[in-house]
């Protein structure tokens, strides 16, 4: 089978694909032919060695990933050879078969494509986790969302207009604002042509949001914070802009605010049973239609680094996949 290698840290262009042996699963594992994989930003940063872990080299990155079950270890009795199924893992998603274990697997519901299963764990599974479980956002509460046109930012939008929020899209084009707006969102901002703080305000008629979901960081994060609403939840989702902001903290006692850290991985792994609940009122929300990942870009394995350069460089919309058995 092939896979792509990461073998030294570095830019996405020093990866190679290798033809590696057929994985075969040990006990409590499944092995799945993979037929998409999300690609995630995290994943740019793995291969650099800038994220909070480090794998020790060489390995596979991908995390997230839809295929069917090959073959199943000792002690795997609720899924069976030619199942399908999603599966998020620490490692190993860009290749054409990936070793998960068995508690890390969910059967693909009836009538969903791969493409929208591989694009579901860590994007909504981060969005869920901060918006619902992290800032408990209520029906008729406002929530700005930064970087609003990305994997995060689009699932945070959707889940909060499930729950009957406002929500308000920041946003570095029109294009992008488009994207927005044709997933719920109520307003926008385009924060490369607009003063933020002047219009989160107009936006909100000077009372600011109740929430602001941040995966971006950098400039945008003091202007934001400082317009949040009384009592206002601030979610640290990530730093995509590249720079870790430095907060006035006298900001959190003037608006009697909330700053909350946002680790999906960590809180998977911490509350199993609280995140399998999570994904199965994201299931539901997707059968009702009121999510639906937007899939902007699909590659081949041999275009792996081009999709982790666009990925890079903000050119993605919503996700992209890798298609790894083309």
């Amino acid at each position: 089978m092939k896979a792509v290698v990461c073998k030294a840290w570095g830019l996405p262009d020093t990866l190679v694909v290798e033809e590696l042996e057929d994985l075969v699963p040990g006990a409590g594992q499944v092995a799945i032919d993979v037929m998409a994989a999300g690609v995630n930003f995290p994943d740019v940063l793995i291969i650099q060695g800038k994220y909070q872990f480090k794998p020790e080299l060489p390995f596979t990155p991908g995390s997230e990933v839809s295929g069917v079950v090959r073959a199943v270890g000792d002690g795997v009795s609720h899924v069976n050879v030619g199942d399908k199924v999603i599966a998020f893992i620490a490692q190993g998603g860009f290749a054409q078969q990936v070793l998960a274990p068995a508690q890390a697997i969910m059967p693909m519901p009836p009538g969903m494509d791969f493409d929208t299963a591989a694009a579901i764990t860590l994007t909504y599974g981060t969005s869920h986790h901060a918006v619902v479980d992290r800032a408990a956002l209520k029906a008729g509460e406002t929530m700005l969302v930064l970087g609003a046109a990305g994997g995060v930012g689009l699932a945070a939008i959707e889940i909060g207009k499930a729950l009957g929020a406002r929500v308000i899209a920041a946003a570095s084009s029109e294009e992008k604002l488009a994207v927005c707006r044709a997933h719920g969102a109520d307003a926008t901002i385009n924060y490369s042509t607009e003063d933020l703080r002047e219009a989160i305000k107009a936006a909100t008629d000077g009372k600011g949001p109740d929430v602001i979901y941040d995966p971006v960081g950098g400039i945008y994060a003091e202007p934001a914070f400082r317009s949040i609403g009384w009592r206002g939840r601030y979610l640290v989702v990530g730093f995509a802009n590249g720079e870790i902001p430095k907060l006035p903290l006298n900001l959190t006692l003037l608006k009697g605010a909330s700053l909350m850290g946002v680790f999906w991985g960590e809180f998977a792994k911490r509350e199993p049973k609280a995140n399998m609940q999570a994904m199965r009122q994201l299931l539901g929300w997707m059968a009702e239609g009121k999510v639906k990942p937007h899939i902007s870009g699909r590659y081949a394995l041999s275009e792996t680094a081009s999709a982790l350069d666009d990925m890079a460089a903000r050119k993605v919309t919503g996700k992209v996949v890798i298609q790894p058995q083309k």
